[in-house]
């Protein structure tokens, strides 16, 4: 039948034919995938206490997760904190977490099992330590905790290993010196409201919701640790390079610093995971992180201060191939 044709109709049916084929080519460029695969699966991510910033973080992180990684299942498992954070994800018995930069190093400086394959993703905001006590206490700074029973965090928290080397720098011996209470951030302000501890230290964003909760109910303030407390730190040993000198704003807890800003010090949050996690699942949960920041930042303050151009330095973990391949994409 084409053979028939006359040499005009056949040219006009091949000019019809190519002009299919390359609609055909666009609809399957538009229709088509971009970028890498799409990410399946579950995962685990282990959060923190319950009312913690971590705990609350990972909550609304599910919630961005869930519009920007459809296909991935993710569940929360509640957590002690840092240590047992880092752990769980060395194990396999998480996939993602968030852990302060000094526990991770200390971590990898007792080369506990697994410590070789935890990767970074981002840095996030920084912790604060804060040191809580009644307002009429005669606590002055960290060594007036001589003798007192003081709120020192689950034995694997982050809070836990900062509350001992502050105390250290202070001159003071946890369980000799005071009476160190293994208590996370959901028992200790109603157990300082009772009577029941004398202090207790905290290491968290700011606000943190409990102690924003507490200041607000009950007459209470924060002890400053100074500069030199902080210089003392680093002669404590082990991994205390992450920390550093910070302030706590005036209007961080206005009813318990009475328009006072407080000194103390701070540590880096990472988002971490390990070196067997998929690069294309470890690329879309980075960018949900970073571009989520917004929206979490409005329920979750210290979520604000997550920034994509410091997101990248993850010391002391080197950067997921994944995460790396996320920034790449995103630098001017």
């Amino acid at each position: 039948m084409f053979a028939s044709l006359t040499r005009a109709a056949r040219r006009r049916v091949l000019a019809l034919a190519a002009v299919l084929l390359v609609v055909c080519g666009v609809l399957l460029w538009w229709l088509a995938p971009f970028g890498s695969p799409t990410p399946r699966g579950s995962i685990t991510f282990s959060t923190g206490v319950p009312s913690g910033v971590y705990e609350r973080y990972g909550v609304l992180l599910k919630q961005s997760m869930a519009k920007d990684l459809p296909e991935v299942s993710i569940t929360l498992t509640d957590s002690e904190g840092s240590q047992q954070n880092l752990a769980r994800v060395a194990s396999g018995e998480a996939d993602f977490t968030v852990a302060t930069a000094d526990a991770v190093a200390q971590y990898i400086r007792d080369r506990r099992p697994g410590f070789e394959r935890l990767r970074g993703c981002a840095r996030l905001y920084d912790d604060y330590v804060q040191l809580v006590v009644r307002k009429g206490a005669s606590t002055q700074s960290v060594s007036d905790l001589r003798g007192l029973r003081v709120g020192v965090g689950q034995d694997g928290s982050g809070v836990r290993l900062i509350a001992d080397r502050v105390l250290a720098a202070a001159g003071l011996t946890p369980n000799r010196d005071v009476t160190a209470v293994p208590v996370g951030i959901d028992s200790m302000p109603r157990m300082l409201e009772r009577g029941e501890l004398d202090a207790f230290f905290w290491s968290g964003g700011l606000p943190t919701l409990a102690v924003q909760s507490l200041s607000e109910r009950a007459e209470v303030r924060l002890i400053p640790m100074d500069a030199a407390l902080v210089e003392a730190l680093r002669d404590v040993g082990e991994s205390t390079r992450h920390y550093r000198s910070a302030v706590i704003p005036a209007d961080a807890y206005a009813a318990a610093q009475d328009g006072q800003r407080v000194e103390t010090l701070a540590v880096a949050n990472l988002m971490v995971t390990t070196a067997e996690a998929d690069p294309d699942l470890v690329e879309g949960f980075t960018r949900s992180v970073i571009d989520s920041r917004d929206a979490i930042g409005s329920q979750v303050h210290p979520a604000q201060l997550v920034d994509l151009r410091t997101a990248i330095y993850t010391e002391p973990l080197t950067l997921h191939d994944g995460a790396r391949r996320y920034y790449r994409s995103v630098k001017p």
